[in-house]
């Protein structure tokens, strides 16, 4: 066995802590990205004149530009306006599921996944509330099939991005927009076909009969904390006394907070004083009526006296999504009641209640807020947050008349793109600036549809990918899966490449994947003197489709609130929709892009 050398080790060790880090979860993939980067300068493993190099490379270009369109091709309507038409709360499961499924894979050929679900997925929740059903039956088949659809083109997911310029930097042509079509739209054609007939009936049972969503209307799913700030019908009374006092009858005081702590129990015998917050459990409506005729006020509305006016207050559930401003803060630092006048109401958790003080609850990412304030200010604090609605309650101000003009400047990019006629970075540069031009992405909207984390990311992981390559780590993996294969047909180590990046695509983030497998795979090319195309395809389609669990991909995270699932549930119909895509890949890879002997230079 060869032995490593320094540098190696040391990368080695850096990349293994990289993974440790990604699958623990305690700190966001960007900072983890970035401390490797700096830990492999201060190695020596990358070279200084390189360090930074990533942040200017195509594919961190490309996946920045791709999130502005993204967001111009959302505030034209074009999408919404299609999506009104064709989705009807009266059909049968089975059929909606196709239909959206088919509209969400559609989509996200030409748009970033994680957009396309941002935009279905409030759709998909509104028709299930509408068909008095539960929204776990539809949304994890929705994620599915916007992850799949990205692997139908060059744009649709960022591992494809990564792959491609890899394969540029091999043979010194990276692949193009739809040469990933081939095994791409099958492979997603064929895993619609099953989320529709067979995969959502592999959720669990209890999660289809629960409704994560609608549960958030119900009584014992909200709590919010009232203040005696000024002599009142409440102060002087007893807690015992205060529910019947109300005469709603939609309420219960499930505890008190006096001097900043909340008192151990309920002693129905204490007097309210100026001061005390009392923890109210029940709707939203109740909670209100409760809070007017006692004269209660929100925790903090007194910095906010426009909030008093209950008259123009409306209630906004948003998703918290990965890498959200708000993921893993609490409000209470956010001061959103004082920013904004908007009172943090509710949070739902898995399906789950929290029953802690709201202004102390940290936030974590899939949970559901319920956001009360005036109409006007939600839509500026839900943005603060970097939260995603979860209903049409007009949030989002869609410019419907430059539908047209989005989608026309949009398809003649892609057009002179695939003609070769104008590399991609520019083409799609020029896309965004006459989106900002034409006011279809406000050009002071322009720099927030960029997801900075995910830039961050792959401007730090490249290099380390680069020098994973040029130390020799990905020769000497490589060199371990062909030995290991000796005797065996090709396709054995294809499949076992695949099978890898898989699992690795399952437990950290897709595109880390995509630039840790991709340098694997041209030295397994390189070890085989085979062509690297098919090994490369092989690794854009195992990294674009982790479907095990709901951190591998940042749709499944976003899903995981809204349908109440649990980490365990993913499996269920990512294993065999998993097993599928190998099945159907692998053949296609050996026609599209078949095992061509090459001579690499030496």
């Amino acid at each position: 066995m060869d032995l490593l050398t320094g540098s190696q080790t040391l990368l080695f060790a850096i990349l293994v802590s990289v993974m440790t880090l990604l699958i623990w979860g305690r700190w966001r993939y960007d900072l983890v990205a970035f401390s490797a980067l700096i830990a492999a300068l201060l190695l020596g493993v990358v070279p200084v004149d390189q360090a930074f190099s990533g942040f200017g490379h195509p594919a961190t270009i490309i996946v920045a530009l791709v999130l502005v369109i993204s967001r111009g091709l959302s505030n034209s309507g074009a999408i919404e306006l299609a999506t009104k038409r064709i989705i009807k709360a009266s059909r049968p499961v089975s059929l909606h599921i196709g239909i959206m499924a088919t509209i969400a894979a559609a989509l996200s050929t030409v748009m970033n996944n994680v957009a396309a679900l941002a935009l279905l997925m409030p759709v998909d929740i509104d028709t299930a509330n509408k068909a008095k059903r539960s929204p776990a039956l539809t949304l994890m088949p929705l994620s599915f099939a916007t992850i799949l659809g990205g692997m139908v083109t060059l744009i649709g997911t960022p591992p494809n991005i990564i792959v491609a310029t890899f394969r540029g930097q091999a043979v010194g042509q990276p692949f193009t927009m739809f040469d990933f079509a081939p095994v791409g739209a099958a492979c997603a054609a064929a895993g619609v076909l099953f989320i529709t007939l067979i995969g959502w009936r592999l959720i669990p049972s209890e999660r289809r009969r629960g409704n994560a969503a609608r549960q958030l209307f119900d009584v014992d799913d909200y709590l919010a904390e009232l203040e005696i700030q000024d002599e009142g019908k409440a102060v002087g009374a007893r807690i015992g006394d205060l529910e019947a006092l109300s005469g709603t009858g939609e309420i219960q005081i499930i505890g008190l907070i006096r001097n900043e702590q909340r008192l151990p129990s309920i002693n129905r015998d204490d007097v309210i004083q100026i001061g005390d917050v009392l923890l109210i459990q029940g709707r939203p409506e109740g909670i209100e009526k409760f809070a007017g005729k006692l004269g209660l006020e929100y925790m903090g509305t007194e910095k906010t006296p426009e909030i008093r006016s209950r008259s123009d207050l409306v209630l906004n559930e948003v998703v918290v999504p990965e890498n959200a401003f708000v993921d893993g803060q609490t409000i209470g630092q956010l001061r959103i009641r004082s920013r904004f006048g908007v009172n943090l109401v509710g949070i739902s958790r898995r399906g789950m209640n929290i029953r802690a003080r709201l202004r102390q609850s940290i936030i974590r990412r899939g949970d559901i807020l319920l956001l009360m304030g005036p109409a006007e200010a939600l839509a500026e604090a839900t943005r603060y947050l970097g939260c995603l609605p979860l209903a049409g309650r007009g949030l989002q101000l869609i410019r419907r008349e430059k539908a047209g003009m989005a989608a026309l400047i949009f398809a003649g990019a892609i057009l002179l793109a695939s003609a070769g006629l104008v590399q991609l970075p520019i083409v799609l540069g020029g896309v965004v600036a006459l989106y900002a031009f034409t006011g279809i992405v406000p050009i002071r909207e322009l720099y927030d549809q960029i997801e900075w984390p995910v830039i961050v990311l792959l401007g730090s992981f490249i290099p380390l990918g680069q020098a994973f390559d040029m130390t020799g780590g990905a020769s000497l993996i490589a060199g371990h899966l062909v030995s290991l294969s000796h005797g065996y047909s090709h396709i054995v180590v294809l499949i076992a490449l695949m099978v890898i990046t898989m699992m690795l695509a399952d437990v950290i983030n897709n595109t880390a994947t995509a630039v840790i497998a991709s340098p694997v795979a041209i030295d397994i090319a390189r070890e085989l003197s085979l062509t690297p195309d098919p090994f490369l395809m092989g690794v854009a389609v195992a990294s674009s489709c982790p479907l095990l669990t709901p951190i591998g991909h940042k749709n499944n995270t976003l899903i995981l609130g809204p349908g109440g699932y649990r980490f365990g549930d993913y499996w269920r119909l990512g294993a065999p929709l998993e097993l599928l895509v190998l099945l159907i890949s692998i053949p296609l890879i050996q026609i599209f892009w078949p095992l061509v002997p090459m001579v690499w230079p030496q």
